[in-house]
């Protein structure tokens, strides 16, 4: 097994020093691999190149036996893809054991967002404290933006461009794209610059320890969700969801869509369409006369 595992070992170095891919993205292939890895002696495998197709389709039963769910056996084929391609790039493996083996589907959920209303309520909490202004200028550039929580947590002063409304983020597979950042926004970092230190090389929002952690963000905006009388979930992504929700339903551009979020297949972003024909269907069944049956008519 030690083998096996220094195999996966230096496929995790490769992902985070030549792939540039972020902790959270290489802490899930380990998990996923080293499931593998500790599946692979039981079922009587001892190295990498016994594997092939029916080893693995054992693999994912065993996996949907211990009760893994559609989407985490994709996560799961996915990483053991990934890890075959890379051992056959190097010569280790003549075939792919993966290859054309295919994950169950995974049921679509629609996310959840705010509509306008509540977005607008959300955002306006009060600023009459050096917190409220932070608070303020979190929830307004989050929304703004539609920033991912990662991507706010380690914004500079210096990536902010507030005379002309823009924002450079660090996004997935750090990858950098400039945003636009709207007037309520800009208002409202301009305001809780002048609280805090606002210095170029300064995170825009700190922590105790350096910049705001993840954790802190996803708490506060609870408790903010709560004090401003909103009841639904929120949580960071929320916000993210509801500005491309929002920006879709109003302009009808997919392809900007995609490039304020920073997706790099459309196909990610195209999920915000079916939440816009869920709006107009619920217009439509509201406004035309002949869109619903009558409770009269099923009698």
């Amino acid at each position: 097994m030690d083998a096996l595992k220094q195999t996966v070992e230096n496929f995790l170095l490769h992902l985070r020093v030549e792939r540039r891919l972020s902790s959270n993205t290489t802490e899930s292939y380990e998990r996923d691999l080293l499931s593998l890895v500790e599946w692979m002696p039981s079922a009587g495998f001892d190295d990498w190149q016994s594997l092939n197709g029916e080893a693995l389709r054992s693999f994912m039963a065993s996996e949907h036996r211990r009760g893994l769910g559609a989407k985490s056996l994709q996560r799961r084929l996915s990483a053991c893809r990934s890890l075959f391609q890379w051992q056959l790039k190097h010569g280790d493996l003549k075939g792919n054991p993966a290859q054309g083996i295919r994950a169950p589907k995974a049921a679509r959920k629609l996310p959840q967002v705010l509509d306008p209303d509540e977005m607008t309520r959300l955002v306006e909490v009060p600023t009459d404290t050096e917190l409220g202004k932070r608070d303020r200028a979190m929830l307004e550039l989050f929304y703004s933006s539609g920033l991912r929580l990662s991507e706010l947590c380690s914004l500079y002063w210096r990536d902010l461009d507030l005379a002309d409304g823009l924002v450079r983020v660090l996004g997935k597979g750090s990858k950098t794209r400039i945003v636009p950042v709207g007037k309520f926004a800009r208002e409202a970092l301009e305001n809780w610059r002048k609280e805090s230190s606002g210095k170029l090389d300064k995170p825009v929002f700190p922590g105790r320890h350096g910049a705001i952690t993840p954790r802190a963000v996803q708490l506060r905006l609870k408790q903010l969700a709560q004090s401003q009388g909103i009841w639904k979930r929120v949580y960071p992504h929320l916000m993210r969801h509801s500005f491309a929700s929002h920006v879709l339903e109003s302009s009808g551009d997919l392809r900007g869509v995609q490039e304020l979020l920073g997706h790099s297949d459309i196909a990610t972003t195209q999920i915000y369409t079916h939440l816009n024909y869920q709006h107009l269907a619920k217009v439509y069944d509201a406004a035309h006369p002949r869109a619903r049956r009558k409770s009269s008519d099923n009698k």
